[in-house]
This record gives structure tokens, sequence and C-alpha cells, in this order.
């Protein structure tokens, strides 16, 4: 089954990654030094690029900003959990996955996972049902990071926590009722951090198979930020305590 993918940073980063492009639609005549490494990369992993004029492709992604180039790729393939605890191994390091429980958001879920790539995030899990998945918009808010990211679907979150916790993880919650607030406590190693849909937060029995419930703290008259703002400072301050960490050990 095929996708579409729009938009220069879409398109290239899906050409360094891991899915088999089909063919690329290019605008005639557009020019650019981000264009021609475009070109430069399909031509590399031999991917036909087809030159076709502004109307087809506006036909092609109707309301949609393609900015010139549309990708026809294969689905999107989801990893097992297995491959993101590889990953930390052949890294050398101590796990540090990210379980999001029904975000719905596509541009929160495409914003996550753009830092949780910049960050250094091993895996990302989404339960199979309920949760915004892959899809143009997510890999547009990503701006192309889905493509270098390990996103794991699972059925029953609660099971993959407890088998986690069985593997020796940590699982830590971000809930705005608990009583810690996050830059107060040491995130131990190896880590799982879960962070919960917009509005409604983690679910009951996801957040009693938390070991640690932590808070970010507020001080203005809104109580809450958006999901991808929020799993941004818990995510660094895991990276910075780490950092910390290594310099100490030296």
């Amino acid at each position: 089954m095929q996708e579409k993918l729009t938009g220069i940073n879409s398109v290239m980063e899906a050409l360094k990654g891991r899915r088999k492009i089909d063919k690329i639609y290019m605008l005639e005549d557009r020019q650019g030094k981000r264009m021609e490494e475009l070109v430069y990369l399909a031509r590399k992993k031999g991917v036909y690029v087809q030159y076709v004029d502004k109307p087809r492709l506006d036909r092609m992604s109707p309301g949609v900003n393609h900015q010139g180039v549309i990708a026809l790729v294969e689905s999107y393939n989801y990893a097992q959990l297995d491959e993101v605890l590889q990953l930390a191994r052949d890294r050398g390091e101590e796990p540090f996955i990210l379980i999001l429980d029904g975000l719905e958001d596509p541009q929160n879920l495409g914003s996550i996972i753009r830092t949780a790539e910049c960050a250094g995030v091993h895996g990302i899990i989404i339960p199979r049902h309920g949760s915004a998945e892959v899809s143009e918009g997510v890999v547009r808010a990503s701006a192309g990071a889905v493509e270098h990211v390990l996103l794991v679907q699972e059925t029953n979150l609660v099971n993959t926590i407890k088998h986690l916790k069985n593997m020796g993880l940590w699982v830590v919650g971000a809930d705005m009722a608990a009583e810690k607030d996050y830059f107060s406590i040491s995130f131990p190693a190896p880590l799982a951090l879960v962070i919960g849909s917009e509005g409604k937060g983690i679910r009951r029995l996801v957040k009693e198979n938390c070991d640690m419930l932590v808070k970010i703290p507020m001080a203005g008259k809104l109580n809450s930020l958006n999901a991808s703002v929020a799993t941004a400072l818990l995510i660094y301050e895991v990276v910075r305590q780490r950092k910390q960490g290594e310099f100490n050990n030296k």
C-alpha cells in the first residue's frame, strides 16, 4: 500500500530513511539548493523523478502546501519493541523510551517525534487503537523525523509497561496531580516516560502501573501546557540529568 508525502523536508528525510520510495513528482523549473540536493539523493537511491506542472501537483494534494514536491512511498513500517531495546544496546546507552497514552492530535504527535529524534530517544510506543497514527500530517509536523525514529504500536499499554518493568526499566508518568515536580527528582535509568492524552492525561490503569508520577509546576492562570511542549520539557530534563551524570562520572 502506498502513501503520499508532500513538502521538501518530508521527502528529503524519507530519501535518507528506511522507506521504499516509488516515485517523486517535482515542479518543473523549480530551482534552489534544497531541490538540487533532493534530486541528487533521489538519483543516488535510484528513485525516478518526474517533472510536472503546478496544477497536477495541486490536484494530487488539494489544499496542501506541497512546496513543489510529492513522493509516493510505501506505508510506514512500525518497529518492534525488541528493535528499540537493541538500538539502545548498539549505542551503549541505557534505554530511554517514550510511551504516548492516547495522543490524538497529529500535530502534537509529529512535534513530539521531532523532539524525541533530536534528543536521542530510542523509541516511541503508541497504542494500536485510540491514538494518532503516522500519516502525511504527522510526517510534515515532524519535519521528516518520523523516518528516523523507531515507532512501536502495542495493543495493550498496561501489559507493555509490565513487560518493560520486568526487563528492568523504570516507568515514570507525567500527571498534573503528582506531588513531585519533574526537576526535583532524579529520573532513573533505564527509563520509560509516559505522557497522557490531550485533556484527559494518563488513563487510570496505566497510571497505577507507573513507578513514579511527576508534574510540571504551573504558576500562571492556565493549568496545562500543550502536550508537545510538556513532553519536550520532560525529555530534555532526562537528557540533562544523563549528561550531568556522564560528566560527574569522568
